[in-house]
């Protein structure tokens, strides 16, 4: 049934007189008098980061990703038909976050539970914090949180945080970038990883502009008194955490090395010589003492920047050069320390297995710095 309203203007008349109506409408349909709340849309910065947030994950991770973020609700979870396009399921997913009101944090939430799950999807830097205080070790999670974010809003005003603790103890933390005149850009977030009471951070997309000012944010919070570069990167945030903090299978070389038990392998030529033989038993104890005997860490790379003297006594207009040789040498492998540890056992690369070879996984670093001392013709890596 409609709902009538009778709306009357009346015409001004003179002071003391009666006031006539001059017309009268009739509603007769309440939705055309009153119309609801509009519903609030999205802005274009929460839409695009929706967008790549989609994009970036899969179909078959999707679902879970949403049930674990737990912004909507069971039933527009369930009104999901995760067989359609990318571009049909953020056209949804819009429409529930905008029905639902979700804010750009909200959506950041989001992002941080994915690259959680999947922290193997871009470069890990290495940090080492320095000279901790007498307190450092007792510093807990609510406490760092709120040291973080107060000495980071002091060095940057337009700067926006979230920071959770991961199962592992891990603490991440999501870190979108604003100027002076500009908002947080939450499309190129920094990610920090940070093991409470250890000297290692992780960090991953972080300019060398802004790098200065997440360590001391860092620094102030965590009771320390310096940072420095750890000199170890990688995909994998898992390996580089075991190589760094030691905390994977590995047996280190000694001043008079025991025998390992060794796993022989079968003899397909009964005419190779005792000598070969023992050669090839040698290699493989040494690659051993080494790289251990268990699985590796997974590191894609090793960088070794040169800055030495040319030394070749068949090449004079080289060697007597008074500048320095320089040159960077890198070498590249989905897997390199079991590479490395293959080349070595079978004797592609000469045994025993050189210092900067070996220096990876016994100093926990793949980037190097060759140099001569003075005086002297040996070199020094840092």
């Amino acid at each position: 049934m409609g709902l009538f309203i009778v709306v009357s203007y009346y015409s001004g008349t003179a002071e003391g007189s009666k006031e006539h109506p001059q017309s009268t409408v009739l509603i007769s349909d309440w939705s055309i008098c009153l119309q609801p709340g509009t519903r609030k849309t999205m802005n274009d910065s929460s839409k695009l980061l929706l967008q790549r947030i989609v994009r970036r994950i899969p179909v078959q991770m999707l679902k879970t990703t949403l049930d674990k973020w737990g912004r909507l609700t069971a039933e527009q979870r369930q009104a999901i038909d995760f067989t359609q396009s990318k571009w049909a399921l953020t056209q949804k997913l819009q429409s529930f976050c905008e029905e639902n009101e979700v804010t750009l944090t909200r959506l950041a939430e989001l992002e941080m539970i994915h690259v959680i799950e999947n922290p193997n999807q871009g470069m890990w830097y290495t940090f080492q914090l320095l000279d901790p205080e007498d307190d450092a070790q007792s510093l807990e999670l609510s406490e760092f949180k709120q040291q973080f974010k107060c000495h980071l809003s002091e060095l940057l005003r337009q700067v926006s945080v979230k920071i959770k603790k991961h199962t592992d103890e891990a603490v991440w933390i999501r870190i979108a970038w604003g100027g002076s005149f500009s908002k947080p850009n939450h499309l190129k977030p920094t990610y920090v990883v940070h093991h409470l009471q250890t000297p290692y951070f992780f960090v991953r997309n972080l300019t060398s502009k802004l790098k200065p000012l997440l360590s001391q944010a860092l620094t102030l919070a965590t009771r320390h008194q310096g940072v420095k570069e750890a000199n170890l990167s990688g995909r994998n945030l898992a390996s580089i955490r075991d190589l760094l903090m030691r905390q994977y299978q590995h047996v280190f070389p000694t001043k008079y090395p025991s025998p390992h038990d060794e796993e022989d392998q079968p003899v397909l030529n009964q005419h190779i010589e005792k000598e070969q033989g023992h050669v090839a038993t040698h290699r493989r104890r040494m690659a051993r003492e080494v790289f251990g005997d268990g699985t590796l860490p997974q590191l894609q790379s090793a960088v070794y920047k040169l800055d030495t003297k040319f030394k070749d006594p068949s090449n004079r207009t080289m060697t007597e050069r008074e500048d320095t040789f320089k040159c960077v040498v890198k070498f590249s492998s989905t897997n390199l320390l079991e590479s490395l540890r293959s080349c070595a056992s079978s004797g592609i690369a000469s045994a025993p297995v050189t210092p900067l070879l070996s220096s990876i996984p016994l100093k926990g670093r793949n980037y190097f710095v060759v140099t001569d001392n003075t005086p002297g013709p040996s070199s020094q890596r840092h």
